[in-house]
């Protein structure tokens, strides 16, 4: 025998009998509940950095260090999806063991999911504090409670479930300590092409969405041959991921280029500067408008390059300053109360002495910091207070808010230099190659004889204005279709759901904002769209219609709300459970019964989802508002836009005066202790 087969084969052997270990060990464990702690170690700091997905001790993980699989996890703790995935998981870490397989956990909290964001950060705290064994305990919580119990509170008990010190994780979740690794974490899953939760690399080989535990299996199976191929050609064990992850990439079919907007493609946009806060004059040759947020770790880095432009440039340019706090930093938005009240109170180089207090302290941007960061600055703080509690600059936030999304500036940064787009944090030579390029125009328009003061305008009266908003043409609702709000309101929204699909019950709560916000100024239609994915919901849809046809509208609506609460419960849309609301609603039971074993409302269930097949309609969600079309689980932004259109043009006023929520604001001197859904 020779040297390398005998190498090959106590290395196979190795492997063999350390899954036999496995299989002895997990049986021992299963009689007293999980494995997990048998397959967790938080040994020397060590590091896949140069594996196609880097993954490090700095993550947490199930597994070996040197196990010739690496499954590398995107998810998102309130995403029903990853929650599904999570079975699949553990079956494959019972068939695998620890020693072929490993698996890393990232996140990737969605910006749709309010709760996903702070569970995470939750999440990673309890990691920092008490290594992988406390974090797959807090992860196991989070998704076993993901319905209406991912708060604050439980994150604590959690924690301290998981043996972390309850004090200690407070104090750490409450400063937000550690949100640097979850802005991390989306940055490694967006430049692997993960789009949206769960997402699965394994060896780099990529598996999107909740899959079957086959679809794993046949991938990984794979991956150990070609871990035991690498290993017997003499790659060390613990660099088989970097190896393997490096040739699957390398493999991979190129990602298919989706409608984003390129960073720079020389189109020139029209991009209104507004009444917002700027820096240099208004006679400058170039003009960058930036949207940005300044909880944004993207956003800090590219605070120097700008200080230098600033410096090289002088005069010549002028950056103007658009607010983009996104949705999943929560301090995000309080602190551009700050930034705006500052320029309210001082002017622009009140907002400019703001905007650099607030990047120095990034960190700290509890309410007791801005009201600090307030004093510092010589504002009124009892201002400041009020107008962050009471969101004064709300309106102007969201106007810069929609006009991004008008422009398809999605994310932050973004800019447009003299209406020329570049994408992120980009090195200093990006923006000076484009500012160059600028000046020279600009000198150019000058010589023509445009006036430096129009120059700005001069520039962008061509450019490229928003596309309009999509349209899809359906026929009006039937006369027995369900319906809440104004009878005779100018403006309808049609709403094409499905009782059985969780984006349909997440979109709830903003409808019940929107019809709150409008009241009779808006008529909304309920229109019948289960999916044929959905087996429980033709009939659900059936049962709904049956509460209209006993007891009208009321009825309807209340039979709806108990549908989409019970959503997701096991048997929640069951013949019997059916029958258990409509008792519970005092329908006429004997009816109720005759009408679904006759199947009474199909066809009319049919005729409806037919119209939106017709329309062009195919998942759910979806809306439409006088023509103007809605697809998914969107914010409520979003629909106030195309409503508030929708009236302008119906001649109609606009949304009812609603108090805004006030937000709690401690004064310093008492501290205090977080791809829209696409239609399914």
């Amino acid at each position: 025998m020779n040297k390398g087969t005998a190498i090959v084969g106590f290395l196979l052997c190795f492997i063999a009998g350390m899954g036999l270990m496995w299989s002895i060990d997990r049986s021992a464990g299963s009689r007293g509940g999980h494995e997990v702690a048998a397959a967790v170690s938080d040994g020397q700091p060590w590091t896949d950095e140069d594996a196609a997905v880097p993954v490090s001790s700095k993550d947490p993980v199930w597994g070996s260090r040197t196990a010739p699989v690496t499954l590398v996890l995107f998810s998102d703790f309130e995403c029903p999806f990853c929650s599904r995935v999570e079975a699949t998981i553990n079956q494959l870490k019972e068939k695998y063991g620890p020693d072929k397989l490993r698996v890393v956990w990232k996140s990737n909290p969605l910006p749709f999911h309010k709760n996903a964001r702070p569970a995470s950060l939750a999440a990673e705290t309890v990691f920092r504090l008490g290594g992988s064994k406390a974090f797959w305990k807090f992860h196991e919580l989070a998704f076993q409670n993901q319905k209406g119990g991912l708060t604050p509170e439980n994150y604590e008990k959690w924690a301290a479930d998981a043996g972390v010190d309850r004090a200690k994780f407070k104090a750490a979740f409450d400063k937000q300590e550690y949100a640097a690794k979850i802005d991390a974490d989306m940055a490694v899953g967006k430049s692997a092409g993960v789009t949206g939760t769960p997402a699965s690399l394994i060896n780099g080989v990529f598996l999107s969405g909740a899959q079957p535990v086959d679809k794993f299996t046949s991938v990984i199976d794979e991956q150990l041959k070609a871990a035991q191929a690498a290993i017997a050609a003499g790659t060390k064990p613990e660099k088989v991921y970097a190896k393997l992850s490096a040739e699957n990439k390398a493999k991979a079919p190129p990602q298919k280029q989706n409608d984003r907007p390129q960073e720079d493609d020389k189109t020139v946009w029209k991009v209104p500067v507004g009444d917002s806060p700027a820096e240099g004059p208004a006679t400058a040759l170039v003009t960058i408008v930036e949207w940005s947020d300044f909880q944004c770790p993207f956003c800090s880095k590219v605070v120097p390059t700008l200080e230098e432009i600033t410096k090289t440039y002088g005069n010549k340019v002028r950056v103007v300053w658009k607010n983009n706090p996104l949705p999943f930093h929560q301090r995000a938005e309080p602190a551009a109360e700050l930034a705006m009240e500052a320029r309210a109170q001082k002017g622009d180089k009140g907002f400019w002495a703001a905007y650099n207090l607030l990047w120095k302290n990034q960190q700290k941007l509890a309410d007791e910091d801005l009201l600090g960061y307030a004093k510092e600055l010589g504002l009124d703080v009892e201002k400041v207070k009020a107008a962050i509690a009471d969101k004064k600059h709300g309106a102007g936030i969201a106007a810069d808010q929609e006009l991004a999304d008008d422009l398809q500036a999605s994310g932050t940064p973004h800019f447009f230099i003299n209406g020329r787009r570049l994408v992120g944090a980009q090195p200093l030579d990006k923006f000076k190659a484009i500012i160059d390029e600028e000046l020279k125009k600009s000198e150019a328009l000058l010589a023509k004889g445009v006036a430096a003061k129009d120059l700005y305008a001069e520039i962008i009266k061509d450019g490229k204005e928003p596309p309009p908003p999509e349209r899809k043409e359906v026929s009006a609702p039937p006369a027995n279709s369900p319906w809440k709000g104004g009878e005779k309101a100018k403006v309808v929204m049609q709403v094409f759901s499905d009782f059985e699909c969780p984006f349909c019950k997440r979109v709830e709560d903003t409808v019940t904002q929107v019809s709150k916000t409008y009241g009779d100024k808006l008529k909304i239609v309920w229109r019948h769209k289960p999916l044929p994915m959905h087996k429980n919901a033709p009939l659900a849809s059936e049962a709904s219609q049956e509460a209209y046809a006993q007891k009208g509208n009321a009825a309807f609506w209340a039979y709806h709300d108990t549908l989409f609460k019970n959503q997701g419960q096991p048997d929640a849309l069951s013949r019997a459970s059916l029958e258990k609301y409509a008792e519970e609603q005092g329908l006429d039971l004997a009816k109720f019964k005759k009408a679904l074993d006759a199947n009474t409302h199909k066809a009319f269930v049919d005729a409806e989802s037919a119209v939106a097949d017709k329309a062009g309609i195919s998942g759910t969600p979806a809306f439409v508002i006088n023509g103007y079309f809605i697809s998914g689980a969107q914010p409520f932004s979003k629909f106030k836009k195309l409503i508030d259109k929708a009236m302008k043009e119906a001649g109609e006023g606009g949304a009812l005066k609603v108090e805004a929520p006030k937000a709690k604001v401690d004064a310093p001197k008492k501290p205090s202790a977080a791809q829209p859904a696409p239609a399914q």
